[in-house]
């Protein structure tokens, strides 16, 4: 297992009820909003970074929230 970072930017602000949902779901993401734009920092232990950025795909739609954009510093990529 290996640690990825990334950022997932969402499409609208889950509020209080969607934040406590997503939480429910994971314990390895921080939701922060700033300007009005809501985003969660990962820090995923999985396989690859393609399983980690789908599994934190999937937890955020069950939770009924959409992602907009998947966001990474370069040094973040696997060499």
């Amino acid at each position: 297992m290996r640690l990825h970072e990334f950022t997932l930017v969402l499409k609208s602000e889950p509020g209080e009820a969607g934040a406590d949902r997503l939480y429910e779901s994971f314990n390895d993401g921080t939701i922060s909003t700033i300007a009005g734009v809501s985003q969660i920092d990962f820090h995923r232990e999985a396989e690859s970074l393609e399983e980690a950025i789908r599994s934190a795909i999937s937890e955020i739609e069950a939770a009924g929230l959409d992602v907009a954009r998947l966001e990474m510093l370069p040094d973040a990529l696997p060499t």
